[in-house]
């Protein structure tokens, strides 16, 4: 009998949890037997998603063999189409993406935000405050309050609650920054010794900055002190590398880099990957994630890359029960020992899922 909702859900938090307190989450085998439970359970109860499987050749009646055939659509299918199991009027999660060319936002509904809070805590614990919790977070991304379908501002909310010490700050309100709030938010830190979090857009870090250069501002934040980079730059044409950038916000605040951990993150996945520890002194910052979030590297058409070769991702998200388990990005970057590596995007050869692309992902509108 096939799996329902429930059972998913229940199998993936124990998953979680077994993985949060030092357990191994999932190996191989149980990752490809849940991702497979997944599809099936999609394949029924997501038409769109259906629909487009049945175009790369599977269905509930010819399911993939492996969870590395499961049919990825491309991100921008949430902007085409509604990709949910359920009646979205119930969804307890909706995240709108963003960007700076789109004129659709594309949506993605969660029927239970047990599956995002349980998928994001873990990956946080273990990647950004592995030693202590009670930080004082000062945020440069809107407050959820204010943009309610922002997933980035849904998690720093969250982690700021989760793991803060209850008088987290939020320092930008679209493209302004109020720098003059930060600063006295951390000269507070500073004379009370409580450590910080501070947690940013790498374009919006870099504005901060270019304000507290300009007024010769610097600053040593307590011991055990953190920042998270997060969302790069977004297509800006302010542009820095991000070792100069990690550098110059050492220097500024006063947080070592091997405590600056970069997020990579999407509105379509419900899981994170973060930088590996051991990697976040070096030049080539590695990303690893949660047992239940894995990636191919695959070219244009579809391939999967050997490690090393740059292609674009697939993830495959096992607590995406709610929508698609497998999405195809325009995100770039090859597998290593130990995670991927980010290289950027390539705008001349977008990726194709199951040769169809999102414009023919039209046709699958519900």
């Amino acid at each position: 009998m096939a799996a329902s909702a429930l059972e998913l859900d229940d199998a993936f938090l124990a998953m979680a949890a077994d993985w949060r307190g030092g357990g191994g989450g999932c190996d191989e085998a149980a990752f490809d037997a849940h991702a497979r439970a997944l599809f099936a359970y999609q394949v029924r109860h997501n038409e769109p998603y259906a629909r487009y499987a049945a175009a790369c050749g599977f269905s509930a009646a010819k399911p993939p063999r492996s969870w590395r055939e499961i049919p990825a659509v491309p991100a921008s299918a949430f902007k085409d189409a509604t990709l949910a199991t359920f009646d979205v009027a119930r969804a307890e999660l909706e995240f709108h993406t963003s960007g700076t060319t789109d004129v659709v936002a594309g949506k993605h509904f969660v029927e239970r935000a047990a599956l995002y809070d349980v998928s994001l805590a873990a990956g946080f614990d273990r990647f950004v405050v592995p030693e202590r919790t009670g930080l004082r977070f000062l945020n440069f991304v809107p407050s959820p309050r204010r943009q309610p379908h922002s997933s980035l501002g849904y998690m720093v909310g969250y982690v700021s609650v989760l793991c803060g010490d209850g008088r987290a700050g939020y320092f930008a309100d679209g493209a302004a920054l109020d720098v003059a709030g930060f600063t006295s938010a951390l000269d507070d830190a500073i004379d009370a010794a409580q450590a910080v979090c501070v947690v940013g857009t790498a374009f919006a870090l870099l504005a901060l900055l270019a304000a507290l250069e300009t007024a010769k501002r610097c600053f040593a934040a307590p011991a055990g002190s953190r920042l998270m980079e997060t969302g790069g730059f977004k297509g800006r044409t302010r542009v820095v590398p991000r070792d100069e950038l990690y550098r110059r916000l050492e220097s500024a605040l006063g947080i070592p880099q091997a405590s600056i951990v970069a997020e990579y993150g999407m509105t379509e996945l419900l899981s994170q990957y973060y930088d590996l520890p051991e990697s976040r002194s070096s030049t080539l910052r590695i990303k690893t994630a949660p047992p239940w979030l894995r990636t191919l590297v695959v070219d244009s058409a579809g391939a999967v890359l050997a490690a090393g070769e740059i292609g674009f991702l697939r993830h495959v998200d096992l607590a995406n029960r709610s929508s698609v388990v497998a999405v195809l990005t325009e995100d770039r970057g090859y597998a290593t020992q130990g995670g991927i590596v980010l290289v950027g995007r390539e705008l001349d050869a977008p990726p194709r899922g199951c040769s169809l692309d999102a414009e023919d992902l039209l046709a699958l509108r519900d």
